[in-house]
């Protein structure tokens, strides 16, 4: 799985001019189903995700892990993270799963996620969406989880 990760100080996804997921503190996750992932690769993913140290513990140094801080989990389905852009001006997607394959490699993570953190939003698989974020730091970070 292709992610991009974003300590953020809030952040929202809005679909249709209402808002479906939100946080204030916390992560926000871009994610990407590859065609050979499966449920052990958003497992993998989560776990890493929910120990990643980059929140700043009392003396400045990225020490916390967002379950340290209390904080927020967006989880965002993104399939274009899978953009090959090697040739010609225009990506291909090839990289990225199948749709069946990602919306439901997705719920897993989104469903995973919500039993494992009291706080976690989600956008919507396939809609077109508008983020909306206040990248804290900033700190962005890619993670590529492989078998």
């Amino acid at each position: 799985m292709l992610a991009v990760v974003q300590r953020v100080r809030e952040a929202r996804v809005d679909v249709g001019g209402a808002t479906v997921g939100a946080i204030g503190a916390g992560l926000l996750v871009l994610v990407c189903a590859e065609p050979a992932d499966t449920e052990a690769q958003a497992d993998r993913l989560l776990a890493k995700l929910l120990k990643l140290r980059i929140f700043s513990d009392d003396a400045g140094k990225m020490n916390r892990s967002v379950q340290d801080i209390d904080g927020g989990l967006l989880i965002v389905s993104q399939f274009t993270l899978a953009a090959d852009t090697s040739v010609g001006n225009r990506p291909s997607f090839t990289g990225a799963a199948p749709a069946a394959q990602g919306e439901r490699l997705y719920d897993y993570l989104c469903r995973q996620a919500r039993m494992a953190h009291p706080r976690v939003g989600t956008g919507r698989f396939g809609a077109d969406m508008q983020v909306s974020l206040v990248n804290d730091g900033p700190v962005t970070i890619p993670m590529h989880i492989t078998a």
